[in-house]
């Protein structure tokens, strides 16, 4: 039992004190330290003196334009621990390591084969691996990473929930298979989730505590920001928008019950289908559809059309009940914010007395990887940060 107020405790207390300061605000010098923090001088030098033997924070070089002599200063070393982030789709895997100050170091971009589960798990596994040899380690020396996938994350049954893109992702023991592949630390993640909380960071949500992020490709899928914070709800399935009742045919379908209503009228397979029924050609796909209406094609200009009407339902049935700042879309069809904003704008003054701020991520491909390279980070840092204290802490027990 750790007794509260032992030497060993404070100075571990001490030590993730000044490790997060640094995190956060370096390269620092020991006075800046101190004065940042609060702690005395002698305090900041012990507490370096641990985390420097840890190997949690370096050297680097001395501080310059200020009075009296330079100083050494101190960051966080980012080689203590490395992360994968990865974003499987049902056209393509790409994965990312970085070192735990974020930096990324090494990427790849791979079509996905999606035959079977076993396939693309084995595609995980030897993706992982060629990254880390790429960034010069060794994958044991990875701390976590992050899997961002379509579908809902059941730990309980350890697979998959809600991905029929992904063929044989919803079977039982998915979730463990992955772990024996990697053979790390990993979480799973929504790919929608992950997209949003890259936009927290990196994109349009910085600064805006109440957003929805709509993704629209070969799936479609929604996630939730209330204030600043995603939301989930009571079983994971929070944002699976997926399965609202909307679009032409039977909700009670057992394809509609499958992939869900709204997935089949609006996501690729849906605008493929509307065009064909209003008489383009094959061969068919949604890019050649907007390509088309950008040159002025009129058929493919009402496929358009439709689509927007479409997403629009999904939005104006979302915000009287989230009341969201903004809508950010995103996903392979929803990046064509050029031709979809305007007439998604114009219904939405139809349907509602007040709207959201409609916007096309800027972040592209990277929305989801980015989203899970953060994640990985957090769980990664929580685990390396607590290295040098639990040292100290463990001390105080014997």
């Amino acid at each position: 039992m750790i007794t509260v107020g032992t030497p060993s405790l404070l100075r571990a207390i001490n030590e993730r004190t000044v490790l997060d300061l640094i995190h956060h605000q370096g390269p620092l010098s020991r006075a800046q330290v101190a004065r940042v923090s609060g702690l005395s001088k002698p305090t900041v030098s012990l507490a370096l003196g641990g985390l420097l033997d840890s190997r949690l924070v370096r050297e680097v070089g001395r501080s310059r334009g200020e009075r009296g002599p330079s100083a050494l200063l101190y960051e966080l070393n980012p080689t203590a621990g490395w992360v994968v982030g990865v974003d499987i789709g049902r056209k393509w895997v790409r994965a990312a390591i970085a070192d735990i100050a974020g930096t990324i170091v090494a990427r790849r971009d791979e079509r996905a084969r999606v035959a079977s589960a076993k396939s693309l798990i084995g595609q995980l596994g030897g993706i992982a691996r060629r990254l880390a040899s790429e960034a010069g380690v060794d994958w044991s020396q990875v701390t976590h990473a992050t899997l961002g996938s379509p579908g809902v994350f059941d730990p309980v049954h350890g697979y998959v929930a809600m991905a029929p893109n992904l063929p044989g992702w919803g079977r039982s023991g998915l979730v463990q298979a992955v772990r024996d592949e990697l053979g790390t630390n990993v979480s799973f993640e929504n790919d929608v989730n992950l997209a949003a909380l890259a936009e927290r960071t990196h994109g349009l949500g910085r600064n805006v505590h109440d957003f929805v992020f709509l993704s629209i490709g070969t799936g479609i899928g929604m996630a939730l920001v209330i204030d600043g914070h995603i939301y989930r709800g009571a079983h994971g399935a929070a944002g699976e928008v997926a399965y609202m009742p909307l679009g032409k045919g039977d909700p009670r379908d057992p394809a509609n019950r499958r992939r869900g209503a709204f997935e089949e009228a609006a996501a690729a397979a849906g605008i493929v289908r509307t065009a064909r029924r209003l008489g383009m050609r094959a061969p068919l796909t949604p890019e050649r559809i907007f390509v088309s209406a950008r040159r002025g094609n009129a058929v493919a200009g009402r496929v358009v059309q439709a689509e927007a009407a479409m997403l629009s339902l999904a939005i104006a049935t979302v915000t009287p009940v989230l009341d969201p700042e903004m809508v950010i879309l995103g996903g392979g069809i929803g990046r064509n914010g050029d031709l979809l904003v305007e007439p998604i704008e114009r219904e939405l003054r139809q349907l509602l007395p007040f709207r959201p701020r409609v916007a096309v991520s800027a972040l592209g491909d990277d929305a989801v990887l980015r989203g899970a390279v953060a994640i990985a980070l957090e769980v990664a840092r929580d685990r390396v940060f607590a290295r040098s204290p639990m040292r100290h802490a463990q001390a105080a027990t014997a």
